[in-house]
């Protein structure tokens, strides 16, 4: 019985490839990952300096840039909380509310959008499909004003359904392309078996297709959540009433035009504010990368 032992020089020439371009030292692994590290805290230094500022007097925010306070001033959440008409939980309220119906709309209408240009075969496919990837190309001013005139004829000034209405037409020409392109890697053979079973077209996309496509789901759900959730311009044209308002529109009342604005409030009603978004990106994370990674893959 003989044992043959693989030389060192023995190796594939992807793996001399892989060596060569990457490095195989401990030193050089260690060099790259502090490099990644310094600069990500580099990136992260603005965030870290909210959150500095949060805790600090508005006297020492702009004075000292530090991110570990001199003086601590904590009361900041607490007044920020009833700093303005409504309590700012009456702002989340809206805001989650708004943020909510949008995900549903989104999911319900541009999966159904998605599939019938993915899955379905029908005269003027393609031109449909292209008129609608063209959708993309036009700036949102340039839709501004017919889309507040017609609002205006339906009497919808001042109420969420400007918001909330367009996510349930399919009006996000990104997520119907992102569906289709994840819907596309899915084998036609599943379509022939339920229509063997002698399921319908809505039937098959019911039953079918939408538990395979949770990743894609789940990137369009998290890209609407942050979206919709740091929306800013749409609730500052329709919404008038200050009990209406969103988190984005509630921060802005901080800003005092005469300059004595309270800026640690603020920035403690801005930490607030991240934590919905970072909370559920890091809940839908695995599914994101997943959603993001199949994407176009056939």
């Amino acid at each position: 019985m003989s044992t043959t032992l693989q030389s060192p020089k023995a190796r594939r020439p992807d793996e001399d490839a892989l060596i060569e371009r990457f490095g195989s030292s401990r030193k050089s692994r260690f060099a790259r990952h502090l490099a990644l590290c310094l600069i990500g805290l580099f990136m992260m230094y603005p965030l870290l300096w909210l959150v500095s500022s949060s805790v600090k007097p508005n006297g020492l925010i702009f004075s000292d840039l530090s991110l570990w306070p001199a003086e601590w001033s904590p009361q900041n959440y607490a007044d920020g909380w009833t700093a303005l008409e409504y309590d700012f939980g009456v702002y989340f309220s809206n805001s989650i509310v708004i943020v909510v119906l949008s995900i549903v709309g989104n999911l319900f209408s541009c999966s159904l959008a998605a599939y019938g240009f993915a899955r379905l075969n029908f005269t003027g496919r393609k031109l449909f499909f292209a008129l609608m990837l063209g959708t993309m190309m036009l700036p949102g001013h340039v839709l501004l004003i017919p889309q507040y005139i017609l609002f205006a004829k339906l009497g919808w000034l001042n109420t969420y359904y400007p918001l909330l209405v367009p996510n349930f037409l399919a009006t996000n020409a990104f997520y119907i392309f992102l569906m289709v392109q994840f819907m596309r890697q899915l084998p036609q053979e599943l379509d022939d078996a339920a229509r063997i079973d002698g399921c319908g077209p809505f039937r098959t996309f019911w039953s079918i297709i939408l538990p395979l496509c949770r990743p894609a789901f789940a990137t369009t759900a998290i890209f609407t959540f942050i979206s919709v959730w740091n929306e800013f311009f749409g609730p500052l044209l329709y919404l008038t009433d200050p009990e209406l308002y969103t988190v984005p529109l509630a921060l802005r009342q901080f800003v005092d035009s005469e300059g004595q604005s309270q800026w640690g409030q603020m920035f403690a009603m801005s930490v607030l504010s991240l934590a919905p978004i970072i909370g559920f990106f890091i809940a839908g994370q695995k599914y994101l990368v997943k959603g993001i990674a199949t994407t176009g893959l056939k």
